[in-house]
């Protein structure tokens, strides 16, 4: 299976207008591990819409 954006936007849940890594899912996960965060979608709906990309949100939500 070929990896491209446009597929990837299909199933993409960040609702941060204008990210530039929207669909780019190598890019998202490198910035944010850049970052000590993890991508929005690790989250709930609820946990992403906070844009909290925290390790430590991420246990919360999952414990």
């Amino acid at each position: 299976m070929e990896c491209t954006v446009e597929q990837n936007m299909i199933s993409c849940t960040c609702t941060y207008e204008g990210c530039p890594r929207k669909g780019k899912c190598c890019e998202c996960v490198a910035y944010h591990r850049a970052k000590k965060q993890l991508p929005g979608c690790f989250f709930s709906p609820e946990g992403e819409a906070s844009y909290d990309r925290s390790y430590r949100k991420f246990v919360e939500e999952n414990l």
